[in-house]
């Protein structure tokens, strides 16, 4: 990045500053991970010049039978991973494969079931001010108040009396897991299509650790990075009798030209799902997960439906006198990254919110297991206990300082940059 350095020094810098950040700070944000070097390599590649409108063998332009070569690979790759019958690696987001399922299955005003976004849910599955809000009737569906956990006696209820054409099933901030054989059954039971958004659980599913829904959905969507590891993108997935509605509305329904750059990044992370090393990190992202909401519980802290069953899980703080957005802004300044995050029924607006997010796959790709939760737990809980002190606050900033060094991201890369 020589160039970059000497012809916009302020862009360097801010690149600089951010792989820094990263390489300093204890990244606990569920839907963000770190990618491979070769991940980052593919992404900034001449492939960022290519247009490619349309698919492989079957572009408006010219010239595109390099990225066809990239963009077959990636389709047969993530076909091997999930047992896909087709799919269509081209969306830009996880939000505009969900659009893009949207717009193949039902029409504009049709009836849609999907998680509350209180209770789980994501903005694409339903939200007002979100595209799926305004173009659809969406009914949504939570969890049982006292479990905390998907009630799927009072789904199948809801979906007999509001007669779906679309059923949605996944989540942004949902532990436990989801049992996609019961929510075909219910699809089944009002002639509905069933849909998956498996955004966060990816990687999970890809290794075995999570019950695919693949086998029972006529679409499934997800994200390529989070617990995947790869590029932020997304992808779908859906049965080959729909590939021509889901292809079309990808291009040309919603984009223009795909982003080969970023199919290129999304082939390399898939061959890395393939392989057994891979399978070790997601076991171990679980581990994880399970041993730091078991640590901040014997600290004193409510765990959301009483544990994890996958990469992440809700720390309700009610109790400890602190909103989700204050323990989100004191923890960032001593270097331990999260989100606020609504809990189940919560009585608290969105942007306050009553408890935060933890997510473990961004820790463990830099190598922390067990212990390093455990001693996680117990900075959050230091500072937690103690939010006001600036003596408490640097005393933690200086012990996570010392705590990241052990487990260095992108130290190459960063000396590299230095250099430069």
């Amino acid at each position: 990045m020589g160039n970059l350095k000497k012809k916009d020094p302020q862009v360097f810098k801010a690149i600089l500053d951010e792989t820094k950040r990263q390489n300093d700070n204890i990244e606990l944000i569920a839907s963000e991970n770190f990618v491979s070097e070769e991940v980052l390599e593919a992404q900034g590649s001449a492939l960022t010049n290519k247009y490619a409108e349309g698919y492989p063998k079957a572009r408006w332009y010219n010239g595109c039978h390099n990225v066809d070569v990239i963009e077959g690979i990636a389709i047969e790759r993530a076909k091997k991973l999930f047992g896909a019958e087709h799919v269509n690696v081209q969306p830009h987001s996880g939000t505009q494969a969900n659009m893009a399922v949207y717009f193949a299955a039902v029409k504009l005003g049709d009836t849609v079931m999907a998680m509350d976004l209180a209770c789980g849910g994501h903005l694409s599955h339903g939200n007002p001010h979100n595209f799926s809000g305004k173009f659809y009737k969406m009914v949504p569906y939570g969890v049982n108040r006292k479990t905390e956990m998907l009630d799927y006696d009072e789904i199948a209820r809801i979906a007999l009396e509001n007669k779906p054409k679309l059923i949605l099933a996944g989540a942004s901030a949902y532990p436990r897991e989801i049992d996609f054989k019961k929510f075909r059954e219910i699809a089944d039971s009002v002639g509905a299509y069933l849909f998956v958004d498996i955004a966060h659980i990816a990687g999970l599913v890809a290794t075995g650790l999570h019950p695919s829904p693949v086998p029972y959905s006529e679409f499934v969507t997800t994200t390529t990075h989070k617990t995947m590891r790869g590029p932020r993108g997304g992808m779908i997935m859906c049965r080959e009798k729909f590939a021509k509605d889901i292809d079309m509305g990808i291009f040309p329904g919603l984009q223009g030209g795909p982003l080969e750059h970023v199919i290129a990044a999304k082939a390399v992370c898939f061959k890395e799902a393939l392989t057994g090393e891979f399978k070790s990190y997601q076991k171990q992202i679980l581990k994880n997960a399970k041993a730091f909401s078991d640590e901040l519980t014997k600290l004193g802290y409510r765990i959301v439906a009483g544990g994890t069953d996958t990469h992440l899980f809700l720390v309700d703080l009610t109790n400890k006198n602190i909103t989700g957005k204050e323990a989100a802004s004191v923890l960032d300044k001593v270097g331990i990254t999260v989100n606020k995050n609504l809990i189940p029924y919560d009585t608290k607006s969105p942007f306050v919110a009553s408890g935060i997010r933890i997510g473990t796959p961004a820790v463990t790709t830099r190598g922390m297991k067990e212990a390093e939760m455990r001693c996680i737990a117990r900075f959050i809980d230091e500072v937690i206990s103690d939010p006001a002190s600036d003596k408490n606050l640097q005393g933690v900033k200086g012990e996570v300082k010392n705590f990241v060094k052990k487990f260095p991201l992108y130290k190459n890369l960063i000396r590299r940059l230095e250099k430069e």
